[in-house]
């Protein structure tokens, strides 16, 4: 199985997370997200991850090696400027 892509790892959170806005890069083996979704309103960032994971579901296990995300509300992301003006490239 190849390693998947960005887009194959967006697509996959696309598919089960409502999203508002969805940005994924990485090279296959780590990946760093920014998932903005209605449905982590209320939700502790612990509770948001576990939702992230639970739409990725099996794939998180075998293929998506190392995962980082950022998981924001809309209003959250509405009120952090710059957030969608600036890609972030960490690399720890």
């Amino acid at each position: 199985m190849a390693d998947p892509t960005a887009d194959d790892v967006r697509g996959f959170i696309a598919a089960g997370l409502d999203c508002e806005h969805l940005a994924v890069e990485g090279d296959g083996r780590h990946f760093f997200a920014t998932i903005v979704s209605p449905a982590f309103e209320g939700l502790s960032r612990i509770k948001r991850h576990q939702r992230v994971y639970a739409a990725l579901g099996e794939r998180m296990r075998e293929q998506v090696h190392a995962l980082s995300m950022k998981t924001l509300t809309p209003a959250e992301w509405a009120a952090d400027p710059g957030s969608s003006a600036t890609p972030a490239h960490a690399h720890h």
